[in-house]
């Protein structure tokens, strides 16, 4: 008998049939086996069930690429920071990101209409880290133009509307040449085809939606972001200020 952490084991191996992906044999597992059973209450108490091998690896690399996930937007805004040299700039560029997600999630929902074997793979998962550091490259040729702008002395709403103006082009270029060179792993048939059809729809959706928006969203909330920093700005000289003159009374 086999044991396994001092508890008796008994395994059963299986291989996923062709055609099938492994995350839809494992949903197939969970609901048709282990549910009824634990629902029936024949397990759970000293006998379980738990899926292991490829099933296992899969839900681990799940839960590493999330971690991945959540480190690149740490790192993408901590690397702004020190650019931009602000800490209120960055989270301007950084709200691309959910709308690059739900751009993802769009395209991902697209796909699936047309081919419901499509899941939410790994490669897929990988697609969303890949919007990460791509859809903040919109975003940081606005903000870091219209800070140009005003170094140079123009209007805060004078730099950002002349910063859309010479950079909505090569955004639009950008964006273009990228979704077009995706387009065909979403599109085109052939042996593997189904393995990179979900990173492709991530990207061309996430891509797709996040340049739409940032062109009208960016511009607005980064001009509130620069009243904000104006404003943060006075009230600490002012502090310092109110400061300095009650040591000097005392």
């Amino acid at each position: 008998i086999s044991h396994m952490e001092r508890q008796r084991v008994v395994s059963i191996s299986s291989s996923v049939p062709d055609g099938v992906a492994l995350e839809d044999a494992m949903t197939t597992v969970k609901e048709k086996v282990i549910k009824p059973l634990r629902d029936s209450k024949q397990i759970g108490g000293l006998y379980d069930i738990k899926l292991s091998g490829s099933a296992d690896d899969l839900s681990r690399l799940r839960e590493e690429l999330f971690k991945d996930f959540i480190m690149a937007i740490l790192l993408t805004y901590l690397l702004l920071a020190a650019l931009f040299q602000s800490f209120t700039y960055p989270f301007v560029v950084m709200l691309t990101v959910p709308l690059a997600t739900f751009g993802g999630v769009l395209g991902l929902r697209l796909v699936q209409l047309f081919n419901s074997s499509q899941q939410l793979d790994i490669l897929t998962m990988l697609g969303f880290v890949i919007l990460v550091g791509t859809v903040i490259n919109n975003s940081i040729l606005i903000v870091y133009h219209a800070i140009h702008k005003m170094n140079d002395g123009f209007d805060p709403l004078a730099a950002v509307k002349e910063s859309v103006r010479v950079r909505v082009r090569p955004i639009l270029m950008s964006t273009s040449t990228s979704a077009l060179g995706m387009l065909p792993l979403i599109i085109m048939p052939g042996a593997g085809s189904e393995l990179y059809r979900g990173l492709g729809a991530v990207v061309v959706g996430g891509l797709a939606i996040s340049t739409i928006i940032t062109l009208i969203l960016t511009p607005l909330i980064f001009t509130y972001a620069i009243e904000l920093s104006a404003k943060i700005k006075s009230f600490f000289k002012s502090y310092k200020k109110l400061s300095g003159s009650t040591e000097t009374n005392n």
